[in-house]
Order: structure tokens, then sequence, then C-alpha cells
């Protein structure tokens, strides 16, 4: 394997598990970072399937017990009932807009200039939502009901929007919608494993000819590397909330957004001709 090209991998996989889980959009990083780092073309698209998976299981380890309790109890429990119906109310939007607009999406919007754009006005929006007065109707994941599990559902589907950040949406219309931010960023993570999978194993079937055995190597390192990080981030972030607003990587939002859109006004750098 060449050093260049783990070296791609290693960044790759650390920029995808630090901003997978955060409201700072890891689809908007990827295509910024792996325009910078001339890693593109259809040999991305495999690599990025395998990255996002192993973000996603190390949510999964993360809340082993919780699930596992939810599985066993899921057959005779209320509550346990009660929550995989919400799981999947949440699910559905996602998955009807995904599966028919997914394409022109990737065509037309998986660009910097959008992405940009997308990260400015997702973080002014951030900042309305944390500086607005909240009223907590549930405390917990737990205490959702089917509707607010169906409009936290709705506001995931702007993530379709590369740079909109779907941990960001799912958790500021969480908050709009009554959501503690404890309850709203769980609640993004349980969402995030149904919607990831899908979205992972759609993709992997769709573009099944990409993955070639040559490419181990290089998926090892990315996934290794995405998983560890994606782990310290979740870790964190629980951590974070707990004493702070999001207000914070709202403003990081915007000073990267506008970071991306100065460069290309002052032609530093063409991103408007880059590609996914």
């Amino acid at each position: 394997m060449d050093l260049w090209v783990a070296t791609q991998a290693f960044i790759l996989g650390v920029v995808e598990g630090l901003t997978e889980f955060l409201p700072i959009s890891s689809t908007g990083h990827q295509i910024v970072v792996a325009d910078l780092l001339g890693f593109g073309g259809e040999r991305s698209m495999a690599f990025n399937i395998i990255i996002q998976l192993a973000a996603i299981l190390a949510v999964v380890w993360e809340y082993r017990q919780k699930i596992l309790g939810i599985v066993v109890g899921l057959p005779k429990e209320p509550q346990a009932q009660k929550f995989t119906t919400n799981l999947l109310i949440a699910f559905i939007p996602a998955l009807v807009l995904g599966v028919v607009f997914s394409d022109l999406i990737h065509e037309y919007l998986f660009n910097p200039i959008t992405v940009a754009l997308a990260l400015v006005v997702g973080g002014l929006i951030m900042l309305w939502a944390e500086r607005r007065q909240h009223q907590v109707r549930a405390d917990s994941v737990d205490d959702m009901t089917w509707k607010d599990a169906l409009k936290v559902g709705f506001a995931q589907c702007l993530a379709m929007i590369p740079g909109t950040s779907r941990s960001g949406a799912t958790i500021i219309g969480g908050l709009l919608f009554g959501l503690s931010r404890k309850a709203a960023t769980e609640f993004s993570f349980f969402l995030a494993m149904p919607t990831m999978v899908g979205a992972a194993v759609y993709s992997g079937y769709k573009y099944r000819d990409l993955f070639q055995a040559s490419d181990l190597p290089v998926f090892a390192v990315g996934f290794i590397t995405s998983f560890i990080f994606a782990m310290l981030a979740v870790k964190a972030l629980l951590r974070f909330i707990a004493k702070h607003s999001y207000a914070v990587f709202a403003w990081y939002r915007i000073a990267f957004g506008l970071l991306i859109l100065a460069t290309w006004q002052l032609q530093w750098i063409d991103w408007s001709t880059a590609q996914p």
C-alpha cells in the first residue's frame, strides 16, 4: 500500500470519526478534505461506505447495553416496543426520500460551495434555536411520543443536503420540538443506526462493483481510524452537552463555511470545479 494513500485513508478516517456525530456535517467535511487531498473518483465512494459503517459501529458499541435491553425486552416490555416503534417512524421519511432523491442530490449538490452555504445557514439556525426559550416536554428518549419521533424524522431529511449535518438536523430539530439536549442527542445517535446502516447497505449494493480486494488495506486503515475517533467523539459530545449548549458548533460551522467561500471568492482554491 502506497504511503500517501495510507495517509489519505488515515486523515479521512479521522475526519469521518470526529465529525459524523457532531452537528457540523461529516459529509461536508469529507467532500472538502477529500478534494484538498485529491482523493476522489469511484474508489472514494466505496471507501466512504466503509468508514461510515465504522463510525456507526462505534455508536452501537457505546450503547450496546441499552440496545441489548431493548432487543431482549421487545417481545414483552411496552417501553422497548414504544422506543422501537418511535425509531422506525423516525426512520421512514429519510428512507423514502433518500431512495427517491439520492442520485439527484449527489449529482447536483455534492460540492464544496453547497457545503459552505449549508454550513453557514445551519449554523445561524443553530444559534437561533439555542437562544430561544426551551420548553422541554421529553427529558429522555423514553418520554418521546410517536409524533416527536416523526417530527425528528422529517428534520433528518434536511441532512440530505450536504453540509447540513444529519446529527445537527435531528438534534436541533429535537430541541425545537421540545426534547431536552440529552434526549435530542441520544435519539440522534439511535436514529443514525438504521439510517446509516440502511444507506450503507443500499450504496454498497448499488456500487458493489467498486469494491476490490486490492483496496482492503486502504479500507482497513480508514475503518479502524474512523471507529476509534468516532468512539472518542461520541463520549466527548455526551460529556460536553451536559454542561454546554451547541453554540460553539454553530460558530464553528459559520467560520468554516465562510472560510470556504472566502477562498473561492479570492480564487485561492477553485472549489467550483471540485468533484464528489
